[in-house]
């Protein structure tokens, strides 16, 4: 599970960093030598899609998304365990149909490309849908780890220390 967890982080990052990268370029290039790299767009909007779908496996995971916990702090532990199960059971209900439609979108997307240098969007969707699926598998694993009663978020906390 450490393997795919810190597959799935560093895919992500590298992607944003791509973006960062691509984006620099881009400006820079554009405000020295007054061109632009073709498709640098369309590729940063890609590049994106990329780095959410994985990003949000490794949040998934982690539960490190943005959380309200009201009614959370006021639960003894035998309640925050049941509504943590709850929560990760309705997120892995919407991660499952979305990696579905993901891998659709990468069937239906057929001979498109991107404007100027023509690459096919299939190459960009299918790595957006691998994420996806990654959110989905990691989502069914904090299921399965909370309901054995272990929380996959302690042992991040555990691991920054005091």
């Amino acid at each position: 599970m450490k393997r795919l967890l810190a597959a799935t982080e560093t895919v992500a990052a590298v992607f944003l960093l791509l973006i960062a990268l691509l984006t620099a370029a881009n400006v820079a290039l554009r405000d020295l030598l007054s061109v632009q790299i073709p498709d640098w767009f369309d590729g940063t909007k890609m590049l994106m899609a990329i780095a959410l779908f994985w990003g949000i496996a490794v949040a998934t995971y982690h539960a490190g998304h943005i959380a309200v916990d009201i009614v959370w702090e006021h639960l003894k532990p035998p309640g925050r365990r049941v509504l943590d199960i709850i929560a990760s059971i309705v997120t892995l209900a919407f991660l499952v149909p979305m990696a579905w439609m993901v891998f659709s979108k990468v069937l239906a997307s057929g001979t498109q490309a991107t404007s100027d240098l023509r690459l096919p969007l299939m190459w960009f969707t299918s790595i957006a849908a691998c994420g996806a699926v990654a959110g989905a598998v990691l989502a069914l694993a904090r299921v399965i780890e909370l309901v054995r009663g272990h929380d996959p978020h302690d042992d991040l906390e555990a691991a920054d220390g005091p």
